[in-house]
C-alpha cells in the first residue's frame, strides 16, 4: 500500500490552492470533510446492522441447539 509523506501532501495542497484558489479552498475542504464524515457514518451504520444481524443469527442458532438437545433428552 503506497504511503503519502508530508512533502506529497504539501505539493497536493499547493496545487489545489493554485487550481481552486485561496478564497474557495477552505469551502472545498469543508465539503470534502462533510463527504468523508457522511461516508464514514454510512459504513459504520452498515457495520452495526451486519453485527446485529450476526448476533441475532447466533442467538437463534444457540436457541435451536439447546431446544434440539432438550427434545433429545425428553425422548430418552
Amino acid at each position: 500500500m503506497p504511503q503519502i509523506g508530508w512533502l506529497e501532501i504539501l505539493i497536493i495542497v499547493v496545487v489545489a490552492i493554485l487550481i481552486i484558489g485561496p478564497k474557495d479552498f477552505p469551502i472545498v475542504l469543508k465539503k470534502i470533510g462533510n463527504w468523508i464524515g457522511t461516508t464514514k457514518r454510512y459504513f459504520s451504520d452498515i457495520q452495526q446492522k451486519v453485527a446485529k444481524i450476526d448476533d441475532d443469527i447466533e442467538e437463534v442458532s444457540i436457541e435451536e441447539k439447546y431446544s434440539k438437545k432438550n427434545k433429545d433428552n425428553k425422548n430418552e
